[in-house]
């Protein structure tokens, strides 16, 4: 079951865009400062980022994706990982494809 969550964690994150943004657009630095797994809560991600793109799986776990500019156009993404209870389970950064 987790292994599947993970695959599809992978696969919503994809590669990052040169195209709009689909999720809210953060500082990286406040995000990689602000996320904290298995401290941080849904709550305190809408409070401090406001929504942004979500899905949510059967299982109760949620992910979310952050937008950061990185110059160029270009954009780094951050995917957050909820869990059932509403905390954050893990975090990925990843920076924009070099296409």
């Amino acid at each position: 079951m987790k292994l599947r969550l993970l695959l599809c964690l992978a696969l919503l994150a994809g590669c990052a865009t040169q195209a709009a943004p689909p999720g809210s657009v953060v500082a990286a630095e406040r995000l990689s400062a602000s996320v904290v797994a298995g401290r941080t809560t849904k709550a305190e991600l809408l409070a401090a980022f406001g929504p942004t793109k979500s899905v949510r799986f059967d299982s109760g776990y949620e992910t979310w994706v952050y937008q950061s500019p990185a110059g160029g156009g270009q954009f780094s993404e951050f995917v957050v990982l909820v869990d059932p209870s509403g905390v954050v389970s893990k975090t990925r950064a990843r920076a924009p494809s070099t296409q």
